[in-house]
């Protein structure tokens, strides 16, 4: 029997969904210390759930501190620090979330499975900021989320991840919620204006197709 991707949601392979869903997190005010990063709030209970939020969501087969140790050898020019937990009172009793600042306009989060500490999602959220410095910051914002993605699929060039970000941050140009699926990946944009703009991604759950 094939192995088919099934996404959480119910969209074909290589489907997009720029449905209306509640916004991924976001911090909204830029963290002045990596602990003053305020937990996102988890999406409420008027819309669709986020797909790793749902329950039977498929980790990543690691842990954050591996993932971050691999991705930093990798790209020693865009290092992320080390996550720490957030707590708040709407912290879902099966997750536990993280968050590094990289720099006054980026940070990194996820949400690791209590118990296993594996990965359901990796996010990169951009502050936007204005002035001079917004292109600079934009720009490594872009190389960021490039490198991330590299890291999900190390078979393709800087060139191609950097494009691949910028069409699907296209795609989800003002959308609270996008995505779309490559094999076993799902990539989320979610574009919240001045609060900011998050690109993410997630594990596809497997299923066997039936004969």
């Amino acid at each position: 029997m094939a192995l088919l991707c099934a996404m959480a949601l119910g969209t074909a392979a290589r489907g997009e969904t720029p449905a209306a869903a509640p916004p991924y997190p976001s911090a909204g005010t830029t963290p002045s210390t990596a602990n003053s990063i305020t937990r996102p709030p988890v999406p409420n209970s008027t819309g669709p759930t986020a797909p790793y939020l749902l329950a039977g969501a498929p980790t990543f087969d690691t842990t954050v501190t591996k993932f971050r140790e691999r991705y930093n050898s990798h790209n020693p020019n865009l290092p992320i620090g080390e996550f720490r937990a957030l707590e708040g009172p709407s912290e879902p009793a099966n997750l536990t979330h993280a968050a590094s600042k990289i720099n006054e306009t980026l940070y990194a989060s996820t949400a690791l499975e209590k118990g296993s500490g594996k990965i359901k999602t990796l996010q990169l959220t951009y502050l936007p900021v204005e002035g001079g410095t917004e292109k600079a910051a934009h720009a490594t914002a872009i190389s960021y989320m490039a490198a991330l993605l590299r890291e999900f699929e190390p078979t393709i060039s800087v060139e191609q991840s950097t494009a691949r970000v910028l069409d699907l941050l296209n795609r989800g140009h003002g959308s609270r919620f996008f995505q779309q699926q490559w094999g076993a990946l799902r990539y989320v944009v979610a574009d919240n204006g001045d609060k900011g703009l998050t690109f993410a991604v997630e594990p596809v759950k497997l299923a066997l197709a039936e004969p």
